[in-house]
């Protein structure tokens, strides 16, 4: 069963931790206020309950550098280093943790197969209707590029799927976290 070495909002934190190295606290609040505007802006677009979208990491990563610019303040650290952030260590040992007991619970279904921990990554793939339409755009958590267009094609096909009366043809994939070179 499979276990992931990464949740989606784990991943946006940790694209803001990893931006965030180095700069100081104005830098850190330049890096807000554009996390606000993305936030702002995603919640103008069509949300789709339950599943990720764009709001959902620009909250994420504004949340974080939110926290990032107060700890900064609070503790009057000039330059940010996630070494001497508290909060990191604690998440590192949670998201450990988390892998863990995921990994118990599937032992304890008496599961035979082999723990497989997934990396796993954000996709916003764009979509258009045959018909003219303003295109699509949703995300997806999946291991590869391939995966994410399977996803998108399956909901798209889904009986009773507000996406099923029209033809929609993936025009573009993108991962957007972890951002490329980031740690994986």
């Amino acid at each position: 069963m499979p276990v992931y070495e990464y949740h989606p909002r784990e991943l946006a934190q940790v694209s803001v931790l990893r931006k965030a190295v180095g700069l100081n606290l104005n830098q850190v609040k330049e890096n807000l206020q554009a996390a606000l505007k993305s936030q702002e802006l995603a919640l103008a677009a069509p949300q789709e309950v339950g599943r990720l979208t764009a709001l959902d990491i620009a909250s994420w990563q504004y949340i974080e550098w939110a926290r990032i610019a107060s700890a900064m303040t609070k503790q009057q650290i000039a330059v940010y280093s996630s070494d001497d952030d508290p909060r990191v260590a604690r998440r590192e040992e949670q998201r450990a943790q988390r892998i863990a007991t995921e990994a118990a619970q599937d032992e304890e279904k008496g599961t035979i197969l082999p723990i497989e921990v997934r990396r796993h990554r954000i996709y916003r793939i764009t979509a258009r209707p045959a018909a003219e339409k303003p295109p699509v755009i949703r995300h997806f958590f999946a291991g590869s590029a391939g995966a994410a267009i399977e996803h998108a094609e399956a909901m798209f096909r889904r009986p009773g799927s507000m996406y099923q009366s029209d033809e929609y043809r993936v025009t573009s994939i993108d991962q957007i976290l972890p951002e490329s070179g980031d740690f994986f």
